[in-house]
């Protein structure tokens, strides 16, 4: 960050910062576009951003764009927004994006714990070699399937202390 610039936007610093933490996220396994996209979102100043605009500032296709789009409205990381007046659409983080992303993972705890029941039961069940490592597995997702709730209730209280503005009650 250029000296004596603080509270400046550097939009060379911004594309690297986009491109790194892109990097950093497929490292991890997310997929390369939606992370690109998912992080030129999040540092954008403007509270929305067309297909176009997003293509525009990461010199890729629109067809790019959309099938990185649908992949972050998929995991509740992504709001599309009509454009009244238009046939196009803009797209936006929500407010609550990570609190959203997170409850997406209890219908995949779900389905894990789901499965290795089933997995537990076709290795011959827990005495066996395979059974019981299946049954570490679903056990694990088990116990993480508990803990989200407590963690997400922990993370809301923090999430206020720190001054964010309240999210309204679940309906």
């Amino acid at each position: 960050m250029p000296d004596g610039t603080e509270g400046q936007r550097h939009e060379a610093a911004v594309r690297a910062f986009v491109e790194n933490a892109a990097m950093a996220l497929d490292d991890y396994g997310f997929p390369r576009m939606p992370a690109r996209v998912l992080m030129t979102l999040m540092a954008a100043d403007e509270p929305s951003l067309s297909a176009l605009d997003l293509a525009d500032r990461l010199e890729v296709s629109p067809a790019a764009i959309s099938g990185a789009v649908r992949y972050l409205m998929r995991i509740g990381l992504l709001v599309k927004e009509p454009v009244p007046g238009s046939r196009r659409d803009r797209y936006r983080m929500p407010d609550d994006a990570w609190y959203a992303a997170a409850m997406t993972k209890s219908d995949f705890f779900d389905d894990i714990v789901r499965l290795t029941d089933e997995g537990v039961t076709a290795c011959g069940g827990r005495d066996t070699p395979a059974g019981a490592r299946v049954a570490e597995m679903r056990d694990f997702y088990e116990f993480l399937r508990k803990e989200m709730g407590d963690l997400l209730t922990r993370w809301e209280a923090h999430r206020e202390s720190l001054g964010y503005r309240a999210r309204p009650p679940a309906r």
